[in-house]
């Protein structure tokens, strides 16, 4: 029987399209912003943008590597590069990385479809104070929270079970988009309020005085977790690239995407943020709490103008959540289907299931079940902890210990150079910060996640 040739991007604009929807995510438009808030505004940017650089764009590149190489789910893709060595154990991690937060993500997505909801029936128009309550009642109830994070689970199944083009690409393509025309629609508004000038201010113009090493940790560890490295995301992406995909191009491209969508989605919250008066490091209540807040006052002359724009913020915030989370699904759709040998259909409907379980218990948790803590934490902390503080870091260390000491680099050149088709002028570049820098960096945000330094 011949063997079925895989599956792969069908055009320069799914891969890029396809694998920036992976990267970005709620960690652009909202950890991003409430990041810079509490770090100076366009101090933070600066080292961002720098981090990216020296960071992520290396790190992505490992991952592309390796995933193209192997042609083959995240774990295979290791396994095939380890040779039976301890390494291979590397993609196991990365999988079950994807896995576990695909579980909890799927809850948070849920709490971004539930706001469409409450901004298209008007109930966040209240103040603060009924804004806060509405959120703590949502998010604590026993059942609203998993029924709206199954269905954005199954939103999710039915892009993945239609496959590579015709489910992944083919949404990329709609989606993206539409999360950018809409996300320059919120920009524009915000911008045009009285005392947006403020805001703008905070984000370009630098008071270099203002950086410290706290700073620049912060900057490291959301330039990495922006791009959703060491989730199997983009290593399972770029199994689907072709050989002749430019991996540093497209790395750089999508870095560029990533980071316009970040900056952007400061310049869309901080002028409205300043206009009214409100802090621009409220933290992470900032989009279900503190922004509803800001729509409502910042357009009190023109609500519905405020009603338009609360609504396409929590519409753009849905879809960047559902980007990500079609990418995280298919680490382990890809996984199940290549290494259990189950179609499609069925594979998709196992990690939905599973995931939709896990998401469950990880909401119950919120809602006062004593019997779903851990040391005190909800489940939900408790997985959100163990992947984005441990897991996430730790699997970034090991993949730049892999590609930078392990693979042969005369088989990293290969894919970095497209077989001598490209010049490789950055290879050497390329290769010192994947070996030094990256590990390094890989440490101290690790160290800065568990509270050493």
């Amino acid at each position: 029987m011949a063997k079925l040739e895989r599956a792969k991007f069908g055009s320069k604009m799914g891969v890029i399209l396809a694998t920036a929807g992976s990267a970005v995510g709620l960690g652009n438009v909202w950890r991003f912003p409430f990041m810079a808030g509490q770090n100076g505004g366009c101090e933070f940017i600066l080292i961002y943008i720098i981090c990216v650089l020296v960071l992520g764009i290396p790190c992505m590149v490992n991952e592309f590597i390796i995933g193209r190489h192997a042609q083959a789910n995240t774990a295979r893709a290791y396994r095939k590069l380890a040779n039976g060595t301890p390494w291979m154990l590397v993609g196991y991690l990365g999988v079950l990385t994807g896995f576990l937060i695909t579980g909890y993500y799927s809850i948070v997505s849920g709490w971004c479809l539930q706001y469409v909801y409450a901004s298209a029936t008007g109930n966040l128009t209240g103040g603060p104070e009924e804004i806060s309550r509405y959120f703590a009642e949502f998010s604590q109830h026993p059942i609203k929270p998993i029924l709206t994070g199954i269905l954005f689970l199954g939103i999710t199944h039915f892009v993945i079970v239609k496959g590579v083009r015709d489910g992944i690409e083919r949404a990329s393509k709609m989606m993206m988009p539409t999360l950018f025309i809409l996300l320059l629609i919120i920009v524009g508004a915000s911008c045009m309020l009285p005392g947006a000038e403020k805001g703008i201010k905070f984000l370009f113009n630098p008071t270099f005085s203002n950086i410290t090493p706290d700073l620049c940790l912060a900057a490291l560890g959301q330039a990495f977790f922006s791009l959703s490295l060491a989730m199997g995301c983009i290593c399972t992406y770029a199994s689907y690239f072709s050989r002749h995909t430019n991996l540093l191009t497209s790395a750089i491209q999508i870095s560029v995407i990533d980071s316009i969508v970040a900056i952007l989605a400061g310049l869309m919250i901080f002028p409205a943020a300043f206009s009214v008066g409100i802090s621009p490091d409220a933290g992470p209540s900032l989009i279900f709490i503190t922004l509803p807040n800001v729509f409502n006052q910042a357009f009190t002359s023109m609500p519905i103008v405020g009603y338009c724009v609360a609504l396409m913020f929590y519409a753009l915030l849905s879809l960047a959540a559902l980007t990500s989370l079609i990418s995280l699904h298919e680490v382990s759709t890809a996984f199940l289907n290549e290494e259990f040998r189950l179609g499609r259909k069925t594979a998709a409907t196992i990690v939905t299931i599973s995931c939709g379980l896990i998401g469950a218990v990880c909401s119950l948790s919120l809602a006062d079940w004593s019997g779903l803590q851990l040391f005190g934490m909800p489940l939900f902390d408790i997985f959100d902890y163990v992947t984005g503080q441990i897991f996430l870091p730790v699997g970034g260390f090991l993949t730049c210990m892999f590609i930078g000491w392990y693979v042969p680099h005369k088989v990293v050149k290969e894919e970095f150079t497209n077989w001598g088709r490209l010049r490789g002028g950055l290879f050497h570049t390329y290769i010192f910060l994947a070996k030094y820098f990256c590990p390094l960096g890989m440490v101290l945000i690790f160290l800065n996640q568990i509270g050493v330094i």
